[in-house]
């Protein structure tokens, strides 16, 4: 929820207006982004509600207005309307390289595909049948649906997106996207109300279960699927997948929201007009790989050169069971990490105090953590990106995602404000140089490979914004979630604003993990964050980790070690272990006993 216009501007007693035309550019860009009516000149904009995303939207709004490129990092430094406004004049409109264009290409010759799509692709070679890359979604659906309109909502944006209509295939030994013209896309509809309740809801999850398992082909068969539950005439289960290859979290958004729309103009016989898309993801592919060479590719790797330079290949938690010589991918999750609203609320005030997002106050309290399991100081973590740095990409369906590889050092024992202030500056670098796609950065640095984990980081963090709901007319929607039992890394916390407060999910390797090792490392980091929001001026080392009951387990219960005693001579004590054990051995010397 954003503040009302006017609200949280601190030490500022009056709203002053944008006054020359940048302040009126950014005070049109940032009310767009934030959703609020008007932005005075003192407005800070993470205290209005923005964070690192955003902040990358309006940096691509500028690239398009002013034609100059900046750092998300110069936001960070001049949160205040008035601030930023004034460094873009005082540094001129002709800042950094250019990027080309992002325009549409012809069809007729071989479409490559981007960094991240052919990554994806080298991976299911490697494990063909795997459904590690699904992306499986299971929404219940209340109230009278029009299955017509749902399917009619469905194929249109499998029109509108051409890389649902995109399979991947292998011509001498290279990918290539071949896009088809068109995609006989049907929902079929399975009728489970003729069984009882149970039996409906047991046969829910199993095919829930069983569609998120069921692997895709990429070179042979559509990569979106999608079937409806009938449980009732009042309810139905949607099950939808896709495959990780043309689909991303940023993509749920624009899926979503799309589906809501049509579906609205289908079911009431209202023309529906979403714009058509100016490019497509194929053009984004042709792009990427033409402007991610020479001179931009060697900056973006000397950067990440430098930043990993010497980092410890592997992250030594204390796990349950030893690491397999070879890695599996089995896999389990544990659903139920939950922040209260108070404690969230404390930690929004002390981000805005200490000029830092969400994502990074929560990435520094998980790498405290970690620290603490590990003993380990110099701490990597992945974490995704979501690629959009251009305008022309944020209303595509596609993998534009990236992922970066955040890493600390919590060496010397600091304050939590002290790591808020290294994770501040490892991510806003991250941000910076978001473009090198992870599979050539793997390439650069080309880390010792082993089987029994993943290169660079086996730990990931992600904390993702609040998104809204999808809606569908008057429909009551809420998710039914698939089973996890695959995991590509050791441990994969991903957290979402939802309400007031936090909540998230862990999946973790089976391998390596019991489920009541992950319940108390969750417990721990939400213990761990309330310490933070109580004093955030404590060492790593004096930040607690034990709840109460485990204090008590720890301190009291451990340490019941008194047993009952009476007083009595020892002869009398002799006898009775005699009577207890007549045929024992009492004594034995030099072979008698």
């Amino acid at each position: 929820a954003l503040p009302p216009p006017g609200e949280n501007r601190a030490e500022v007693e009056s709203y002053v207006a944008p006054r020359n035309p940048r302040e009126e550019l950014l005070a049109g860009i940032w009310a767009e982004l934030l959703g609020v009516e008007k932005v005075g000149i003192h407005d800070n904009f993470f205290e209005l509600g923005g964070h690192s995303l955003l902040a990358t939207q309006v940096m691509s709004r500028l690239r398009d207005t002013l034609h100059v490129e900046l750092a998300v990092r110069h936001l960070f430094e001049r949160p205040t309307l008035a601030g930023l406004a004034e460094f873009l004049s005082s540094s001129g409109d002709d800042q950094g390289l250019q990027a080309p264009p992002l325009l549409p290409v012809p069809r007729g010759a071989e479409v490559p595909l981007s960094f991240a799509q052919e990554r994806l692709w080298f991976l299911d070679q490697l494990e063909p049948g795997s459904a590690l890359f699904n992306v499986p979604l299971a929404l219940r659906i209340q109230g009278r649906l029009d299955a017509a309109a749902l399917e009619k909502s469905l194929q249109e944006i499998i029109r509108r997106h051409e890389v649902l209509r995109t399979n991947f295939v292998a011509t001498e030994g290279r990918p290539v996207q071949v896009i088809h013209p068109d995609l006989a896309f049907q929902v079929p509809v399975v009728e489970l109300s003729s069984l009882s309740e149970q039996e409906r809801e047991a046969e829910v999850q199993r095919r829930a279960d069983a569609d998120a398992q069921k692997p895709f082909a990429l070179d042979k068969e559509p990569l979106v699927r999608a079937q409806l539950l009938r449980v009732s005439p009042e309810e139905h289960v949607l099950l939808l997948s896709m495959h990780h290859i043309v689909n991303d979290a940023w993509s749920g958004g624009v899926f979503f929201r799309e589906l809501g729309s049509l579906y609205q103009g289908f079911t009431t016989g209202q023309p529906v007009s979403l714009p058509e898309l100016a490019i497509q993801y194929a053009d984004y592919a042709v792009w990427q790989r033409n402007w991610l060479s020479g001179e931009v590719l060697e900056a973006q790797r000397a950067y990440w050169r430098k930043q990993l330079s010497g980092a410890p290949a592997f992250l030594e938690l204390p796990t349950d069971h030893p690491r397999p010589a070879v890695r599996s991918t089995r896999g389990a999750s544990v659903g139920d990490f939950e922040v209260s609203a108070g404690v969230t609320q404390a930690l929004r005030k002390l981000c805005q105090k200490e000029g830092v997002t969400l994502f990074m106050l929560m990435e520094a309290a998980f790498h405290t953590l970690l620290h603490r399991y590990s003993g380990q100081d110099d701490i990597s973590v992945g974490t995704t990106i979501a690629g959009r740095t251009r305008t022309e990409t944020e209303p595509l369906i596609g993998l534009f995602m990236n992922t970066a590889v955040l890493r600390v050092n919590l060496a010397g024992d600091p304050t939590f404000r002290e790591a808020l202030t290294r994770v501040r500056d490892v991510a806003l670098g991250a941000y910076a140089h978001q473009e090198l796609p992870f599979e050539k950065l793997v390439d650069e640095l080309a880390p010792e490979r082993s089987l029994s984990h993943s290169p660079l980081f086996q730990v990931v963090f992600d904390l993702r914004n609040a998104s809204a709901t999808p809606i569908l007319g008057e429909l009551q929607l809420s998710g039914v979630k698939a089973r996890t039992v695959t995991t590509k890394f050791d441990l994969a916390l991903m957290t979402f604003e939802q309400g007031d407060g936090l909540v998230g999910f862990c999946d973790y390797s089976t391998d390596l993990f019991e489920e009541k090792t992950i319940r108390r490392m969750l417990g721990h980091l939400k213990t761990l964050l309330e310490g933070v929001a109580a004093n955030v001026e404590q060492r790593l080392s004096k930040l607690p980790l034990l709840d109460e009951e485990e204090k008590r387990q720890l301190l009291v219960e451990w340490n019941a070690t008194e047993t009952p005693t009476r007083v009595a001579c020892l002869h009398e004590l002799f006898e009775e272990q005699a009577r207890r054990t007549p045929d024992a051995v009492a004594v034995a010397f030099e072979g008698m006993q």
